[in-house]
């Protein structure tokens, strides 16, 4: 199994990180090696938080590989701070678990914390992601970071 923490201090709000991170079916414009999305079976509301399932596609190299994840939304509560947590329900992976939280920070800033907790069911394929796995998670939280500043400014 392979984990990454990444905490990053950004310039935006939690409630922006959130809708940014929760419109799973526009990570392929913006997110390294995610070549294909589409959100499906959506319940619950953007208010009180929502369910849905999210068919991914990820090409990286020779590597092209699909999976459906069931994401849920918490849009944040009394304290400020807002979550999604993402569980890998088909595809390549023995298991692949990621939590967003959006901290609220002083200046109307968040505080955005991102772990991410895999394996695929392929020893090679897991050594192949397991080799460049911490750049690869701190270019998506980059990716998130600069979508941001070309979305809110």
């Amino acid at each position: 199994m392979t984990a990454h923490s990444e905490r990053r201090s950004v310039s935006y709000t939690p409630a922006q990180m959130f809708d940014l991170v929760s419109d799973v079916g526009a990570y392929p414009q913006f997110i390294p090696w995610i070549s294909g999305a589409r959100v499906r079976k959506k319940s619950g509301d953007p208010q009180s938080g929502e369910t849905f399932e999210a068919d991914l596609i990820i090409s990286f190299k020779v590597f092209r590989e699909s999976y459906t994840s069931l994401v849920r939304t918490f849009p944040a509560g009394a304290d400020g701070v807002a979550r999604i947590d993402v569980e890998a329900i088909s595809g390549p992976f023995n298991k692949l678990l990621t939590r967003y939280a959006f901290h609220p920070a002083e200046g109307g800033m968040c505080d955005m914390a991102f772990d991410v907790d895999f394996a695929f069911r392929s020893r090679l394929m897991q050594r192949a992601a397991g080799a460049a796995f911490d750049i690869a998670m701190r270019r998506i939280a980059g990716a998130f970071e600069d979508r941001a500043r070309q979305l809110y400014g």
